[in-house]
């Protein structure tokens, strides 16, 4: 087995507080064997796209904080020429990613150094530390330019966000790899939800397979283990056709729709691949109010029946999650999720 977290929790990284170190505080209190670095969607700088747009050329941002490419801008063609030549000084010549540019910033980047400096003050090696990542179809389709085109058509800004997810991957792994020999990167592709949509014809599917692989590459490259979290249902074997190590989903949503791919699943956690199950939901505030420890642990259950593996290969090859981030509820909700989470967990690991 190529990594065995045995039924340990983790989180996707969103909290509603708006102070960073409450937000490791939290994390560390019920999420203390994989830890994850903290997103305050509550900052504009925090939130899905903005977070990893540093450093790429023609960004503009409009007073709700949402983020564009003008490619038209008189500077554009000198900040691309600017940003490979970074990324070639650091991916070929040797150069530091910190202080790059393409990087995070300082306010970007708050939830990870403040996870960075807890660890280093308390001392102790998590079994591993989570860090995410946008992925390149997310960034791809959600960002356009000035004439509104999504910035997937356009060659040169899908090779830059590509390019600037390595970095931004690599960057993480570096800095994680010193509190933990296990380092997992998520990347967080809500829009997967959409593939094959009429919002995304023109995108062919062997694209969308290399981007995803590329990205998963290169957190092999820097030494991490490379995650694809989904929120909804999507082809699933899409992602079966990458070599990805961690596919994280609803299983409290969309249980019965992934079990049409249940064959390729059986197979990818038979290989050593893990499966992230998302079984305490955050979706509907309604679902998690009514949810209690017992209703999740026979939820589980019923999931490992139906999956119909040998039990012990699933709890082998199992993270336990909440179903998505918890950034958008209250602080009450967001709270009993991560409690609900951390209960399960235990519960199976005894």
């Amino acid at each position: 087995m190529k990594f065995a977290p045995d039924a340990r929790p983790t989180l996707m990284g969103s909290l509603p507080v708006t102070d960073h170190n409450e937000a490791v505080d939290i994390i560390l209190k019920y999420i203390d064997s994989i830890p994850v670095w903290p997103q305050l969607p509550c900052y504009a700088e925090e939130r899905l796209l903005a977070q990893y747009a540093d450093g790429l050329p023609g960004i503009v941002t409009d007073p709700e904080g949402n983020i564009s490419f003008d490619t038209a801008s008189p500077e554009f063609d000198q900040e691309m020429l600017a940003f490979f030549e970074k990324y070639l000084e650091i991916t070929e010549g040797g150069g530091e990613i910190a202080g790059s540019g393409l990087d995070f910033s300082e306010k970007s980047g708050r939830g990870l150094q403040a996870l960075l400096s807890r660890l280093g003050q308390e001392g102790n090696r998590p079994f591993a530390v989570k860090g995410q990542v946008t992925g390149p179809f997310t960034m791809l389709t959600g960002i356009k330019d000035q004439d509104g085109k999504m910035a997937w058509f356009n060659p040169v800004l899908r090779e830059v966000v590509n390019k600037s997810i390595e970095i931004k991957t690599r960057y993480q792994i570096e800095l994680l790899k010193r509190h933990s020999d296990n380092v997992i990167i998520f990347l967080d592709e809500p829009a997967l939800s959409g593939f094959g949509s009429s919002a995304m014809v023109g995108i062919p599917r062997e694209d969308t397979v290399k981007d995803i692989s590329d990205a998963v590459n290169a957190v092999h490259k820097a030494g991490g283990i490379a995650g694809v979290h989904v929120c909804a249902n999507t082809d699933w074997s899409l992602l079966l056709e990458t070599p990805v190590d961690i596919l994280s989903f609803d299983a409290y949503g969309f249980f019965d729709r992934i079990m049409l791919f249940r064959d390729g699943l059986i197979k990818f956690i038979e290989a050593g691949n893990t499966i992230a199950w998302g079984v305490v939901p955050t979706l509907n505030r309604e679902d998690l109010e009514s949810a209690d420890s017992d209703a999740i642990r026979k939820l589980w259950n019923n999931c490992v029946k139906e999956f119909g593996a040998e039990p012990e290969l699933v709890r082998k090859q199992a993270i336990i999650t909440p179903s998505c981030g918890t950034g958008l509820l209250s602080r009450g909700l967001s709270i009993k999720a991560i409690e609900l989470t951390r209960e399960l967990s235990d519960h199976i690991r005894s």
